[in-house]
């Protein structure tokens, strides 16, 4: 059943929902929360059918706030509230309400959607684009229990995480974070089966995926080892190398859709590791609604815990080489003949790093050597 609501308020559309449960039957709601999608136009449409297909496992009251400012000033100038409301096979498990905001009602969203929450049930916000850099403190975003963004469709997926990590508010989740529950699963069942000490690993898998990088902080927090970040044509992730002393434990999956498990002493095994559609990712956002805090310890990791490889190569000099080519970088400083004094100063402040080598080369030679 669909009833459109053109130039309405919040009254009139929870009457149109109680007409339509009357008209197909149900008065009951049966429904365990409200999901409330903050979309526009051009992302509606997918975010709706992933809401409708995780509603088949969580029944919900969907609230699709698309918000409409207008670009011309006399557009803006027009307040106006639009409803499309879906009851029924069309809304999938629960019900439907697409709410456009026009004018100067898109600044005072949430004044729509309070009263048009489930009473007694938890609240979910999912912000599929563009989503603030404070999710606890938006408008809507404050009368939610769990906020999931997505950083994949950020300018600077990678960079988001740092933007995830400083305003991280228990509550906060990211499906780059679901999308690693596989392999989580995979690798924490590998070392169950073969318990050993690891002494590194190796994330692989395409640039700019915040996935990726979330997986190697993750493991990098967990089991307090350097963690190499190594960049591929993807799709997505495509291994985890832990390096032991006995060999590597190895979890690759080359195409996206079927891993392979290889341990040191056992034959390979091909594991489930297919890329989820959002509707899936969503349906296990939703069946938690208490804080993440494993979420909250890897996003806070830096990302600078990552190495790229040969990062070892540029390391600085040891702490011993730096000190015996100090009087080098000290006397080339020295002025012209002629100034006796600044001479004398130089000498004697490059003085404790001449005594470390004066057992390898005479006084007089180190000296001639500074002043090359």
């Amino acid at each position: 059943m669909k009833i459109d609501l053109t130039d309405t308020t919040s009254s009139k559309i929870n009457a149109a929902l109680m007409d339509a449960r009357r008209a197909s039957g149900s008065t009951a709601a049966g429904m365990v929360l409200t999901l409330v999608i903050v979309t526009d136009e051009g992302s509606a449409y997918d975010a709706l059918k992933a809401a409708n297909d995780a509603s088949r496992e969580h029944p919900s009251r969907t609230l699709a706030v698309i918000k409409r400012a207008g670009r011309s000033p006399r557009a803006r100038a027009e307040t106006r509230l639009d409803a499309e409301i879906l009851v029924g096979s069309d809304a999938g498990s629960g019900e439907t309400v697409i709410l456009r905001m026009h004018g100067e009602l898109v600044a005072h969203a949430q004044s729509v959607v309070l009263p048009l929450l489930l009473p007694d049930a938890p609240v979910v916000v999912w912000w599929p684009e563009n989503a603030p850099q404070h999710p606890a403190q938006d408008p809507l975003g404050a009368i939610a229990q769990r906020r999931i963004t997505d950083a994949v469709t950020a300018e600077s997926p990678v960079g988001q995480l740092a933007q995830r990590a400083a305003s991280y508010t228990p509550g906060d989740t990211d499906l780059a974070w679901t999308r690693i529950t596989g392999w989580r699963s995979m690798l924490a069942a590998a070392l169950d089966q073969r318990p050993v000490e690891i002494t590194s690993a190796v994330v692989a898998g395409e640039s700019y995926n915040p996935s990726v990088e979330l997986l190697g902080l993750w493991l990098t927090n967990r089991l307090h080892i350097p963690v190499e970040r190594v960049v591929t044509g993807g799709p997505g992730i495509t291994s985890v190398t832990l390096r032991t002393k006995g060999g590597d434990i190895v979890l690759d999956r080359p195409d996206g859709l079927m891993g392979t498990l290889s341990m040191p002493g056992a034959p390979d095994r091909q594991v489930a590791l297919k890329r989820r559609e959002t509707s899936e990712l969503i349906a296990e956002e939703l069946r938690r609604l208490d804080p993440d805090d494993i979420y909250a310890a890897a996003v806070r990791t830096p990302v600078d815990a990552l190495k790229e490889p040969g990062t070892e190569a540029a390391a600085p000099a040891p702490v011993i080489e730096a000190a015996v080519a100090a009087p080098a970088r000290v006397t080339a400083k020295v002025p012209a003949a002629g100034k006796p004094n600044a001479k004398r100063t130089t000498a004697k402040k490059a003085a404790p790093a001449e005594k470390a080598v004066a057992r390898k080369a005479p006084a007089k030679r180190a000296t001639k050597k500074a002043g090359s």
